[in-house]
C-alpha cells in the first residue's frame, strides 16, 4: 500500500487573514470569519477535538472551506506575534549606554 500526500495550493496568509474581521458588535469582538457570527476559536475547538471539515461545513453550511484554512492561519500568526515593553527596553538599554 502506497502513502500519498496531497498539496493544496498554497493562498498568500494576507489573503487568509483577510477572511478574519474583528467588529465590536459582532460576538464581542472576537476574531469572527467574515462578520459572520462564527468565531475563529470556535472553529479552532472543533478541528482540534477531530471534528472533519466536512462535518463542520455541513453544520456551518454558509462557511467555506477557505474560512476553516483562515482560522487556521490566523491562529498561527497569532502564536508568531507578541507584544514587547519597548519602553522597558529603551530604559535598560539607555542605562547600559551611560555606563563609563
Amino acid at each position: 500500500m502506497s502513502t500519498h500526500l496531497i498539496l493544496r495550493e498554497r493562498v498568500p496568509m494576507a489573503t487568509q487573514l483577510d477572511r478574519i474581521t474583528l467588529d465590536p458588535a459582532v460576538m464581542g469582538g472576537k476574531p469572527c470569519i467574515r462578520g459572520l457570527r462564527v468565531t475563529v476559536g470556535t472553529l479552532l475547538g472543533l478541528m482540534a477535538t477531530g471534528v472533519s471539515r466536512e462535518r463542520i461545513l455541513a453544520a456551518y453550511p454558509y462557511l467555506e472551506p477557505e474560512d476553516l484554512d483562515a482560522a487556521l492561519a490566523d491562529a498561527a500568526w497569532q502564536l508568531e506575534e507578541r507584544e514587547e515593553d519597548l519602553t522597558a527596553a529603551r530604559r535598560v538599554t539607555t542605562a547600559l549606554l551611560r555606563r563609563p
